[in-house]
């Protein structure tokens, strides 16, 4: 871990902002196997109105117990820990406890494990070089039942949705096809760290389309990994 993912915690990340409410308590789980970097980022959420760092994990095993036990609202989880991995973990946080919202926070920019922690379940995915004003913001949207797309998740997805088409046997091909027009232009957008607000105003429409968009993007992602995932007969 290096010491600038603790001082910086600086791409912008385009949320899915709501005004926030202070009197309403986010409780949160960090579930990372560093703990120099689990009681960092402790100590400064827990100065950070609306949001209740209730405990912590050094590994997958141990989160999901936690996770039994406390039943936080967003898990803030890296991917690669010992024992269970976050990829697993998050599937079975997903299958036993689906109210609680998971948020990858990770070192990792590798595209296959952007792509498998959104297809187990992660309602974003957060390198963890961003600010910890944009860790903030992500457990607000995704702790209010948004999703999350960071400009580095954003570029990704287009590289997957521009990919040439596959044929899924007994299903449809998927390409860029999968997104429409409107779609494309959102995620371009995002990937140049645009905010929502900014991407609204932009193209005239309103921060509830775009967070409607968002919600699709990503849920055609999920179809896109299901039937892939599909075996043959």
């Amino acid at each position: 871990m290096s010491d600038r993912s603790l001082t910086t915690l600086s791409a912008q990340s385009a949320l899915l902002d709501e005004p926030h409410d202070p009197a309403e308590e986010l409780r949160v789980l960090i579930v990372d196997d560093q703990p120099l970097f689990r009681r960092g980022l402790q100590m400064v959420l827990q100065n950070v109105a609306g949001i209740d760092v209730v405990g912590e994990a050094g590994d997958g095993a141990e989160a999901l117990e936690r996770v039994r036990d406390l039943v936080p609202d967003v898990v803030l989880m890296e991917l690669h820990m010992p024992v269970v991995d976050g990829i697993a973990t998050a599937r079975r946080i997903r299958r036993e406890v689906p109210s609680t919202r998971i948020i990858v926070l990770t070192m990792s920019d590798h595209e296959g494990d952007l792509f498998e922690a959104v297809k187990a379940g992660a309602n974003g995915y957060l390198l963890k070089e961003v600010s910890i004003n944009e860790v903030a913001e992500a457990i607000r949207a995704v702790g209010r039942g948004h999703s999350l797309i960071s400009p580095f998740m954003a570029s990704k997805l287009l590289e997957e949705f521009a990919a040439p088409a596959r044929p899924v046997d007994g299903g449809p091909e998927l390409g860029t096809s999968a997104l429409t027009e409107r779609e494309v232009e959102i995620l371009r957008l995002v990937a140049r760290g645009l905010s929502n607000r900014y991407i609204a105003a932009e193209l005239a429409i309103s921060m509830g389309a775009v967070k409607n968009h968002v919600r699709n993007i990503l849920e055609k992602l999920h179809l896109k990994e299901r039937l892939l995932d599909v075996p043959k007969p």
